[in-house]
This record gives C-alpha cells, sequence and structure tokens, in this order.
C-alpha cells in the first residue's frame, strides 16, 4: 500500500476516532442539564440557614436523578459555589458559573443582600436565576425581571403575618386593644432586615398598633447593647427582629444580662428557623418565641395536601436527618428542596417538551406556564408567578408564611388560624426569663 494511502487511512481513523469521542461526550452533555448552585456554605450565613437549603436542593436533584433525571431522560449536573457570606464572592461565583462553566441555570442564594446584585446581574446575560431562599421584596420591586424567578415568600409578607397575628389575638390573649399594644422592630440593616422590618411597621401602623422603636445595625456588630437599652427605654409589649445566626445570639444574651422584657419575640425566619443552634446556647429560655417563615414541610397536615405530597416530604426528612443527624430538620431544608423541586419537575420538562430545550429563553416560558394549586407543593401554597410588566414580575403570588411557635423539641403553627396545630401561647408565660 502507498505510503500516501497508508497515512490517508490513518489520519482517516484518528479523524474517525475523534469525531466517535466528541459525539459521545457531545451525547453525554446533551443528555446532562448543569445546574449552578450558589448558597453560602462558610461564613455567618452557613450556619442561618444557607447550609440547610443546600441540602434540600441536593437532596431533590438526588430524588430526580435516581428516577432517571428530568422527565426521566436527563440527568441533572450541580456545579456547586460557595458565597462564604460575601456579597462580592456571590457575585464573582456567578461570574464564573456563567463565564467558564457556562452554565444557563444557577440555583440558590441565601441572602437578600447577594440577591439583589445577583438578579441584576444575572438578567443583563439573559440566564436564569432560580431563587430558593433570598425572600427581599426588593429583588423583584419595579424592576420587571424576565429570567429571575422566586416561588418563595417575599419580606412584605412577614409583615403581612406578624401584623395579623397581633391583632387577632390582642383583645384575647392580651387584654389589649390592637391600638394600645406596643411594638420594636429590630434587624440587621442588609435588604432582608429592612426590607422585613419595612413591611412589619408599614403593616403594624394599618393594624393600628404602637409602633415605638425601629433600629438597624449591622450583622456584624461584636456589641448590641446600645439597642438592648433603647428597648428598654421604649417598653414594647412584642418585638419583631430580622437576623441571622451570630447576631441573634449576640442580642439575645445581652437582652438576657440586661433585664430585657416583652410580652412576646418574633423572629422573622433567618437564625430563627435554626432552632437546633439556639436551643444548644440558649435551652429552654427560647421556649414560646414566635418566628415567621414558609412552614417546615413536616409540620403541615399531609391529608390536606395534594396526593403524594406527605410520602415525598417524610423522604426529604428521612434524607436531611441521615446526612446531617439533626434531630429538628429547619424551614430552609423546605425552601431548597422545595423550590429545587418545582424547577426540576415543573418547569425543565415543560422548557424541553413545550419550547424545545433547556436554554434560559424555553425556561423562562416554562416558568410563566407553571399553574400550581394551593396545597400542591410540599410547603403548602401553590405556585404562578406575576407577569412581566408587574410589578413583581417573576415572584410566586400564591406564596404564604406561617407563625410559628417553639417549646422544647415541638414546633407548632400557630398563625393563619385556618391550618394551626395548636392554640399559641401569647404572652409568654411567667416562667420565661424574658417575661414582662
Amino acid at each position: 500500500m502507498p505510503t500516501s494511502r497508508r497515512t490517508l487511512l490513518k489520519t482517516s481513523a484518528a479523524a474517525a476516532a475523534a469525531f466517535s469521542l466528541d459525539w459521545t461526550r457531545a451525547q453525554a452533555q446533551a443528555e446532562t442539564v448543569r445546574i449552578g448552585l450558589i448558597y453560602d456554605l462558610t461564613g455567618p450565613f452557613a450556619a442561618g440557614g444557607s447550609v440547610a437549603s443546600s441540602i434540600g436542593a441536593q437532596i431533590a436533584i438526588d430524588l430526580v436523578n435516581e428516577k432517571g433525571g428530568i422527565g426521566g431522560k436527563y440527568k441533572v449536573s450541580p456545579i456547586a459555589a460557595d458565597s462564604q457570606s460575601k456579597p462580592d464572592v456571590a457575585i464573582n461565583e456567578a461570574n464564573r458559573l456563567i463565564d467558564q462553566e457556562k452554565i444557563d441555570i444557577i440555583n440558590g442564594v441565601y441572602a437578600s443582600s447577594h440577591a439583589v446584585p445577583l438578579a441584576a446581574k444575572v438578567e443583563q446575560q439573559k440566564k436564569i436565576l432560580w431563587i430558593t431562599t433570598a425572600v427581599s421584596t426588593a429583588v423583584f420591586k419595579d424592576k420587571n425581571l424576565q429570567y429571575v424567578f422566586r416561588a418563595q415568600i417575599h419580606s412584605d409578607q412577614y409583615g403581612q403575618a406578624f401584623a395579623g397575628f397581633i391583632n387577632e389575638h390582642a383583645k384575647t390573649k392580651l387584654g389589649m386593644d390592637p391600638k394600645d399594644v406596643k411594638v420594636a422592630l429590630i434587624h440587621e440593616d442588609g435588604p432582608y432586615g429592612v426590607g422585613v422590618a419595612a413591611a412589619d411597621e408599614a403593616y403594624s401602623k394599618e393594624a393600628g398598633l404602637q409602633v415605638v422603636l425601629r433600629e438597624g445595625y449591622s450583622a456584624s456588630a461584636p456589641d448590641l447593647s446600645v439597642l438592648v437599652t433603647k428597648l428598654k427605654r421604649a417598653r414594647p409589649d412584642v418585638i419583631s427582629h430580622a437576623g441571622y445566626n451570630p447576631d441573634i445570639t449576640l442580642f439575645l444574651r445581652q437582652a438576657r444580662e440586661n433585664g430585657l422584657k416583652f410580652k412576646m419575640l418574633f423572629g422573622a425566619g433567618a437564625g430563627y428557623s435554626q432552632l437546633d443552634k439556639l436551643r444548644a446556647t440558649f435551652a429552654a429560655d427560647i421556649d414560646n418565641f414566635c418566628n415567621i417563615d414558609p412552614v417546615p414541610a413536616q409540620l403541615l397536615d399531609a391529608s390536606k395536601l395534594a396526593p403524594g405530597i406527605g410520602d415525598l416530604t417524610k423522604i426529604m426528612i428521612a434524607r436531611y436527618k441521615e446526612k446531617t443527624g439533626a434531630t429538628d430538620v429547619p424551614p430552609h431544608c423546605s425552601m431548597g428542596f422545595n423550590q429545587t423541586w418545582i424547577l426540576l419537575n415543573h418547569v425543565l420538562p415543560v422548557a424541553k417538551e413545550k419550547y424545545g430545550g433547556f436554554d434560559p429563553e424555553a425556561i423562562r416560558k416554562a416558568a410563566l406556564d407553571v399553574d400550581i394549586a394551593p396545597g400542591g407543593t410540599i410547603q403548602g401554597y401553590g405556585v404562578k408567578f406575576y407577569r412581566p410588566g408587574t410589578p413583581l414580575s417573576g415572584q410566586n403570588e400564591r406564596s404564604t408564611p406561617v407563625v410559628m411557635q417553639n417549646a422544647g423539641e415541638h414546633i407548632s403553627v400557630v398563625w393563619p388560624t385556618n391550618i394551626r396545630t395548636q392554640d399559641p401561647v401569647f404572652p409568654l408565660p411567667k416562667s420565661s426569663v424574658y417575661a414582662a
């Protein structure tokens, strides 16, 4: 065989092998949906619920992959990023996922201080940001976002629940007219805390409650004794506190040391939903505190939800406990799982089947098609996103929080009244170290 022909055959064989390898890789990539996961795996937000959210998201991915992937065909390949509880790191990691990893879908985001700039960044590049945890209404308010979606509640709803609970129970539980109830609103000074406090103030005034103090502080503040002194002077009946984890610990410790008294304290999710960690520090001191957040799925009556939802919750709870060894499963696990489950089971299959792919435009259209009735998710609420051109475009219009109350290892839903599992203890019993 002439040398030229032998060389040609070798070259052709090599080219065919290379083509075959490239085709195999392409097929493998075609059968995989790569999703970026941005959570705070280190830093102060990690213990405030971000790690729990990331675990919930991963459990949802695992369950989908065990069933063959999205639509039973396309495996999910998560690419994890640690935003380290720092907004600049979150933005850098989003850039890395989009520019280097060529990711079209980013899932996660715990802190609202990260969500606000990330939403603008991802929207600008026309990629998908699927927010699981951050709650600030400011992420969406009047932004007309097209590629950013959140099935999670928003911070205005904390204020509605806070004022609604007090207004409903003031006379029967406190023996006071709502107009005589004095409330203090304290908060970390990022978008999360500011958003919650603004909503608390607006809805409290609407309900006729007396707002006697509204005070912000840095979540990294080394001392909150001045805040405690201001609260003692204002003498509120009820305190609403939007904080993370180290700042909540610092506040409660200094409040106890300085003899601060009140009839009830309402947390606003975040660090107040990490009951295991608070109980390890304060034990029975935090008994009967209330907390407003999306409900931990295990607290709902499964018989009132869509078929199969209760079983799904049991699997999530079992896997979370297996992964962490925790006795209490925080709401953040349900948040990470629920929102990721909605993306993987109600959005991406429609994007592929109806709109032809997993590109951002197909996903955007599929998200706007989502119409889950109340009771159709593990957290009880339904899902339908506000349309483009509306003030909260991209936000779930059917999301709802609850008021929970803890006593020992037990957490109960105490509001709204129609789904409560226990009558609220209000005010704090005299046995509480904080009781007025």
